[in-house]
């Protein structure tokens, strides 16, 4: 991979330890990837911020770039915590635990990382169309490539942090236009009618594709959460970082490979999706993070009711986005839910607090928690999680 002058010195460590160890990480992730260069890039989206996934020994990682003085070079968001110190009483009560979830906010936070601790930080600051960014967590990148038109590799949270303290990334994958092509049709016999739909077909045609690039006929007036929910579960079950929505879009020459999706796969894949019949003792909406509208859909199927004594309700969205939607914020919560920020229960302890079961309507969440949680998991719509919430 080719280097300019300003960057073989910054790999030789005229910059610092902290800048050389940020772009050996970049120059061996090019030289895998077969990349030509290096290209700047407009924003980064750091993942690995929960302790409960990163450990002890990123801590002391983390620690020594900060204490370099390491700082971005471009603006920086990171992925969610393990702690909501908003409501403590939902969370874990360890104190060494939050000690050091708050350590690993504070690292970050001193490099110029802006502590949003959310996996939509397009709701808070969308990128341009056709700009390159350097964005780690699944569900954010296969967004911005697919629905914003911004343009990302699928980071690690290594290599995503290491981009932001140099301000550029490897130029390979879907960073090249060639590679951003369609290459299946996804025709979808069965009218989707749910956000959750949506996401039983992501998982679906995650698991069947792994990393091929789709696009979908047979989606009609899809609405934006539900494009949400049918990325991040494509993510979640295979490789991609791109799809497109309709049959309008670039694709390589000759015919599309084609795959149906009818009635039966689509059960199929939204049963899997559960492990339990069992009630639930949380039900969990916001995954990923909600927008304001989700937040105000759930306070207008809510409002009026009451959440059952036995069960938690998790609204879970960024600080923004909370702030943006705080009149239904307090419809919520005045029936007994709960809207925490700056988590998710996929990275957070559940089985810690007394969950064994837990209810979704997103299938990242049903996908990842039996393993990451520990946990039963129900999977099903917005309508009925709402209605095995409430009294």
């Amino acid at each position: 991979m080719y280097l300019s002058r300003e960057e073989e010195r910054v790999l030789n460590g005229e910059e610092g330890w902290a800048y050389q160890v940020a772009m050996r990480i970049l120059v061996k992730l090019g030289d895998l990837f077969e990349a030509d260069k290096l290209i700047p890039i407009e924003s980064a989206h750091i993942s690995g911020v929960s302790y409960k996934t990163i450990g002890d020994a990123s801590i002391d990682f983390l620690e020594a770039l900060g204490d370099s003085g390491a700082k971005v070079k471009v603006r920086s968001t990171m992925n969610p915590a393990g702690i909501d110190y908003n409501h403590p009483e939902e969370m874990i009560r360890v104190p060494e635990v939050m000690e050091k979830q708050d350590r690993i906010i504070n690292i970050y936070g001193n490099m110029g990382i802006e502590t949003v601790l959310t996996c939509t930080p397009y709701y808070i600051n969308k990128p341009k169309e056709n700009t390159h960014l350097a964005w780690a967590e699944s569900s954010t990148v296969v967004y911005a490539n697919s629905i914003l038109h911004s343009w990302t590799n699928r980071e690690g949270g290594p290599s995503a942090l290491a981009a932001a303290l140099i301000g550029k990334t490897p130029n390979y994958g879907v960073h090249k236009p060639e590679n951003r092509l369609a290459n299946v049709l996804v025709k979808v016999e069965p009218r989707l009618k749910s956000e959750a739909e949506h996401g039983a077909l992501g998982a679906h045609v995650g698991k069947l594709l792994k990393d091929e690039i789709p696009c979908f006929s047979g989606l009609t007036h899809t609405r934006e959460t539900e494009l949400k929910h049918l990325g991040s579960a494509m993510a979640s079950t295979g490789m991609t970082s791109i799809f497109y929505p309709d049959t309008s879009c670039p694709r390589i020459s000759g015919e599309l490979e084609v795959v149906s999706v009818d009635v039966n796969d689509l059960k199929n894949a939204f049963d899997s999706l559960s492990t339990t019949n069992e009630s639930p003792d949380m039900v969990y909406i916001g995954c990923p993070h909600c927008s304001a509208e989700e937040v105000k859909r759930v306070a207008l199927k809510i409002e009026g009711r009451r959440v059952r004594r036995d069960v938690k309700l998790w609204i879970c969205t960024s600080r923004y986005v909370r702030k943006k939607a705080e009149r239904y914020v307090g419809i919520i919560e005045a029936a007994g839910g709960k809207v925490l920020s700056d988590t998710c229960a996929v990275v957070t302890w559940l089985k810690e607090i007394g969950i064994d079961v837990l209810m979704t309507n997103s299938a990242k969440t049903a996908y990842y928690a039996p393993t990451m949680n520990r946990v039963e998991t129900v999977f099903s719509s917005l309508d009925r999680c709402i209605e095995e919430a409430c009294e």
